[in-house]
């Protein structure tokens, strides 16, 4: 067997700089797809959520064939609560393409996904996306980008880091800002010059160690990961070790795929340095090996950061529980969960001293919510808590996590963006402003960042953009304030009645609105003082024989206050659960008599 010239490269950049994009114009440049050949825009999220929300959520591998080179690309998310896939898919490549937005700049996910290339030891390429910009400053960027890898500790040979411009949506790359725009041939050439070819050993024993997990309904539990040596065949008996495994398996590999384009074709064989897909082995898990059975010798165990937000999942026990879900028992919840974490290994399941409760762990409340949303949308229901931070020991000292945040907000609203942040704890580190935007880095406690971005957009009409990152574990921050108003809760179940509504509009902004069904203990809407208050959505006017000279004045309600799953997870508070079916969100009390609330309360007060 020949080996073919394979590269591979994996596209790493913070949030909506332009990864997807780009690569959908390779696609159209190497001739991936047929000229009369229907594509959807950003072809390679193809998950409902990732299209939804803008943003990719899984890493994804394609392959592209350019003068006879296989340049294997891997697609990687941007946001930080995806970092695990980053963190995995980066020992899939010889190099990183490093996107970076022309007027932004680094942004933290920049940093996170940077600093993960050079623990790889890896190589970056930069290039300076949407130079098309009316804002643009590419040599500004370039001058910033420089200063980060400095602070990353590159070494001189990452320092030497060649960089293009160009446009990922119009299609473009040049060498020097000023240069004739015309296609992506300079961004190929500069693949092809400074990305390693991975080393090459046919005759050596095969190794493989799984990167990605995937389920198909034909062929079982498929994993993804690079051929390391020798060649991986259809039908070969192979060995199924990790450093941390007891025991080896053995098994066959019934089903064998790789790459081309978008799709997955099969193959009888795949050589190594490049990456495969391995179906039919059921026992195999995300870093285990699968090598030769004469030659046992496993790659070093995937290192992951650890989680640093907890939410408990739970059975839902409100008075309309089953009524719209298909999935609603304990041993459901527990399958589909334990299901995700061996999909996702920067989620942790955990048994609680309840039966019917389980903890999450993840990496934000992101990372957590497009699994509830996931779940719901799957037919699950079920109750989820209050977000809250992962406390650890550190050199004898009880830390939590800290975010690195970055907000860019029109500077006529920073000063109250930073007074916001300093009172949950942030602490700024830089500001700067270009043109009518200020630019502003804070250090702040993750827990400060609980519900913090529908804040920040009220400060600022809507303009503030919202970015942050793990950046280490520190004593504890201070208190944090929490949820100012109290909420308004319903004291009975029935359907909500306009007359009701009107005659408490008063007391706070509802969520709810007239025909919904409501039940006792439900949160029906935010109280304008603190505390919390039972009311009665359910009141009917009265009816008498009494004629009035003048007619009822028509009730003008005001629209509910809709929350998103993000912004319902933020705004709960920790006596407070969150119902999800797939047909509903909605926010109730752990407790949902009135009585047996105030009992709970001064139990826990004494």
């Amino acid at each position: 067997m020949k080996a073919q010239e394979i590269r591979n490269i994996a596209i790493v950049a913070h949030v909506d700089h332009g990864k997807t994009t780009l690569v959908d114009q390779m696609f159209q440049y190497a001739g991936t797809f047929r000229e009369n050949q229907h594509v959807v825009e950003r072809a390679l999220d193809s998950d409902d959520q990732e299209r939804e929300r803008g943003i990719t959520i899984l890493a994804k591998n394609t392959s592209i064939q350019f003068e006879g080179t296989r340049i294997n690309i891997v697609d990687t998310p941007g946001h930080a609560d995806f970092g695990g896939q980053v963190e995995r898919t980066l020992s899939m490549a010889d190099g990183v393409l490093l996107l970076v937005d022309a007027f932004e700049g680094p942004m933290p996910q920049t940093r996170f996904v940077l600093r993960k290339a050079f623990e790889h030891g890896l190589k970056a390429l930069v290039m300076i996306n949407k130079v098309d910009r009316p804002d643009a400053r590419p040599e500004e960027i370039l001058d910033e980008v420089f200063d980060l890898f400095v602070e990353l500790g590159a070494d001189e040979h990452q320092l030497d880091f060649p960089v293009i411009y160009g446009s990922g949506r119009d299609g473009y790359a040049m060498n020097e800002p000023d240069e004739e725009r015309k296609d992506l041939d300079p961004l190929f050439r500069l693949i092809l010059e400074h990305i390693p070819s991975p080393k090459i050993d046919l005759q050596a024993p095969v190794r493989f160690q799984a990167v990605t997990l995937e389920h198909s309904d034909f062929v079982g539990r498929m994993a993804i990961g690079r051929v390391e040596r020798g060649v991986l065949k259809e039908g070969q008996r192979v060995t199924l070790c990790h450093p941390n495994r007891k025991k080896t398996v053995q098994a066959s590999i019934k089903s064998l795929f790789r790459y081309e384009g978008l799709e997955r074709v099969a193959t009888s064989q795949v050589a190594c340095g490049d990456i495969a897909v391995v179906a039919g082995i059921e026992d195999l898990s995300i870093g285990d090996t699968l090598c030769d059975p004469e030659h046992v010798e496993p790659l070093p165990a995937i290192k992951i950061d650890e989680p640093t937000i907890s939410m408990q999942f739970c059975v839902n026990d409100a008075p309309f529980a089953g009524k719209e879900g298909q999935f609603v028992t304990s041993r459901h919840l527990q399958t589909r969960l334990e299901r995700a974490a061996v999909r996702d290994v920067a989620l942790q399941i955990e048994r609680t001293n309840k039966t019917d409760t389980f903890e999450v762990k993840g990496r934000g409340v992101m990372h957590l919510g497009v699994l509830i949303e996931g779940m719901r949308r799957e037919g699950f229901e079920f109750a989820v808590g209050k977000p809250v931070v992962i406390i650890k020991e550190v050199d004898g000292k009880l830390c939590e996590p800290f975010e690195r945040a970055t907000v860019e907000v029109p500077k006529d609203n920073a000063g109250r963006i930073i007074e916001y942040l300093g009172r949950r704890r942030g602490e700024m580190l830089h500001m700067e402003a270009h043109g009518a935007i200020a630019k502003v880095e804070f250090m702040i406690p993750a827990r400060g960042l609980i519900g913090a971005r529908t804040a920040l957009l009220t400060l600022s009409q809507g303009e503030a953009i919202l970015a942050h990152v793990f950046d280490s574990w520190q004593p504890d921050g201070g208190a944090i304030p929490r949820r100012t108003g109290g909420v308004l809760i319903s004291d009975r179940s029935g359907p909500v009645l306009t007359y009701a509504l009107d005659g408490l509009s008063d007391r706070g902004k509802f969520f709810v609105k007239p025909g919904d069904e409501v039940y006792e203990g439900m949160v029906v809407g935010e109280q304008n003082k603190p505390g919390d208050l039972p009311v009665n959505v359910c009141r009917a006017k009265k009816l008498t024989n009494i004629r009035t000279s003048s007619k009822d004045t028509a009730a003008n309600i005001a629209p509910p206050r809709l929350m998103s799953l993000e912004e319902s997870l933020e705004y709960i508070e920790d006596d407070e659960l969150l119902e999800v079916t797939p047909k509903s969100l909605r926010l109730r009390k752990r407790v949902l008599n009135a009585d047996q609330r105030k009992k709970t309360t001064r139990a826990k007060a004494f």
